[in-house]
């Protein structure tokens, strides 16, 4: 998850990670829900574009292929303070 927090960038501020197997007929792997925090006005431009890149970004990771990757939750407050939460899902495959 260490290029996952990379390309969010430095105002992201790690919150949860859980991973669970995922397997099909033909591929076995993981899926990884991981949870990140986006503060102060700077940090909420941050996380959009955050959320913007995730789709699409070609992640290079050891052993494993990243067959999709979404967002699946984005909770914006203002007060007391600007804050974005975002939780994003990957499948990695593992790569034999």
């Amino acid at each position: 998850m260490k290029e996952l927090i990379l390309l969010a960038g430095p105002r992201a501020e790690f919150l949860h990670h859980a991973e669970r197997p995922w397997s099909s007929t033909t591929f076995s792997g993981s899926r990884h829900t991981v949870t990140l925090v986006f503060s102060g006005a700077d940090g909420m431009q941050q996380g959009q574009a955050y959320v913007c890149a995730l789709p699409d970004h070609e992640f290079t990771i050891s052993g494993q292929l990243v067959a999709d990757a979404a967002i699946t939750s984005v909770t914006r407050a203002t007060t007391p303070a600007s804050r974005m939460t975002v939780e994003a899902e990957l499948l990695l495959l593992d790569d034999v």
